[in-house]
C-alpha cells in the first residue's frame, strides 16, 4: 500500500504546506529538537505506552515512520487535519491501532520539542505576559482585543473554544458496564422487567 512520506512531499511546497501548515524552511529547524525529544521518550517508554525494561528503541525494517522527518510530518498532518485515526493510518501506511500508538507517542514529543524551542502554547495569562515581555494587564488587553472582533449584521458572533492550541488525546479508561459472557451455553442478555 502506497503512503505519504517526507521524501515524496518535500519537493511539492504547496502540498507540504497543506499537510502541515509549515513551509519547508519552517519545518527543518523543528526536526532536531523533535528527534531529540523522541529519542528521550523512547529511551524510557515503549511504543505501546509501557515502561521500557529490556531492549532499546531501534527503527525496524518495515517501520511506517522510519525517519524523524516522517514522524514529524505524521504528527503535524494529524494536528492540521485532525483526521480519524483510521484515515491517518491509511494515509501513512499503517492500521488504525498503530496510528493510535504513534499519535499517543508523538503528541507529547512534539509538545516537549516546542517547549525546548520556547514555542509551546501559553496556557495562562501570566505565561503569555512573560513570553511577550509585558505586564499581565497589557497581555489581558491584547487577548481581549483579539476576542472582540467586529461582527457584521449578517454574520453571527463567533465564539472561541476553550480547547488547547495543541489537541491532546487521552486513553480511555476501562468501562464500568458489566460484561456479557457470550461463551456460556446459556446467556440471558435481556432485561428482567420491561420499562414502560
Amino acid at each position: 500500500m502506497a503512503h505519504v512520506q517526507f521524501t515524496d512531499v518535500q519537493n511539492r511546497p504547496t502540498e507540504f504546506l497543506d499537510l502541515t501548515s509549515l513551509t519547508l524552511d519552517e519545518f527543518q529547524p523543528l526536526v532536531p529538537p523533535f528527534e531529540a525529544a523522541f529519542q528521550a521518550h523512547m529511551a524510557a517508554w515503549r511504543l505501546d505506552g509501557k515502561p521500557r525494561t529490556a531492549r532499546q528503541f531501534a527503527v525496524y525494517k518495515n517501520c511506517p515512520l522510519p525517519t524523524p522527518e516522517d514522524r514529524l510530518l505524521f504528527i503535524l498532518a494529524y494536528i492540521k487535519t485532525y483526521a480519524l485515526q483510521v484515515v491517518q493510518g491509511r494515509l501513512f501506511g499503517m492500521g488504525q491501532s498503530k496510528a493510535n500508538q504513534w499519535i499517543h507517542v508523538l503528541l507529547p514529543v512534539l509538545l516537549a520539542a516546542l517547549r525546548t524551542l520556547g514555542d509551546a502554547p501559553a496556557r495562562s495569562l501570566s505565561a503569555l505576559a512573560q513570553r511577550l515581555g509585558v505586564s499581565e494587564a497589557e497581555a489581558a488587553s491584547v487577548v481581549s482585543a483579539l476576542e472582540e472582533k467586529p461582527t457584521s449584521v449578517a454574520a453571527a458572533p463567533v465564539t472561541t473554544p476553550d480547547a488547547p492550541f495543541l489537541p491532546m488525546t487521552a486513553p480511555n479508561g476501562a468501562s464500568s458496564a458489566p460484561r456479557t459472557l457470550l461463551n456460556r451455553k446459556r446467556v440471558i442478555a435481556a432485561r428482567k422487567r420491561t420499562i414502560q
